[in-house]
């Protein structure tokens, strides 16, 4: 063998090896992002699941259709109405600031829940577990999960004005079509908020 072809040979070994390489770094990057094949049982648990804790919130915030009983149990209003530019909104955050410092993340007590201004009043839509990040992570090694959907983190600094937090919405009482778990609802909107709760 000359060592043109052997050349050719280790030039073709090369390239395959990297297309090979590549290809192997993607599906763990897709791993990573939890785009990793779900079995049949395992799907229908993770659904079964999900279908629990949105029965569990509503169970709890029931009473809080009522805001006035929200107020009364220690939530009040912070942040004003939170909208986005095209996502839709996350409507009026109404927070238990005692829930928030306890750092305890309980399905039965979210530290928030959450209203959407409308022209008859505010209609709950949901609620919000938050815990902030430092408090957490002093506790435990990986990100909070309630009943299997992870929290998502969001850095300081936000336009809350919050440190680190972890945060999980949870659409329970107004369907979102992009997840009952996602962040914002795009369903949801801010333009009968005037400023104030009636």
């Amino acid at each position: 063998m000359n060592i043109a072809s052997f050349a050719a040979r280790l030039q073709c070994f090369m390239i395959a090896f990297v297309f090979m390489s590549i290809g192997a770094w993607q599906a763990l990057a897709q791993d990573g992002h939890s785009h990793t094949h779900v079995q049949p049982q395992q799907a229908e648990a993770q659904k079964k699941q999900a279908g629990d804790l949105l029965k569990i919130v509503q169970n709890a915030t029931e009473q809080y259709k009522d805001v006035t009983v929200a107020e009364a149990n220690g939530y009040a209003l912070q942040f004003g109405c939170v909208s986005g530019d095209s996502t839709g909104a996350m409507g009026l955050h109404f927070v238990n600031g005692d829930l928030v410092n306890s750092g305890v993340i309980d399905a039965k007590h979210p530290q928030i829940v959450i209203y959407e201004p409308t022209a008859g009043g505010l209609q709950l839509i949901g609620a919000d577990y938050l815990v902030l990040a430092d408090t957490w992570n002093t506790k435990h090694s990986s990100p909070p999960e309630l009943m299997g959907q992870l929290f998502h983190l969001f850095p300081a600094p936000n336009r809350f004005g919050l440190p680190s937090f972890y945060t999980l919405h949870v659409w329970a009482w107004k369907d979102n079509p992009n997840g009952a778990f996602v962040n914002w609802h795009p369903d949801v909107n801010c333009e009968a908020f005037n400023g104030q709760v009636e």
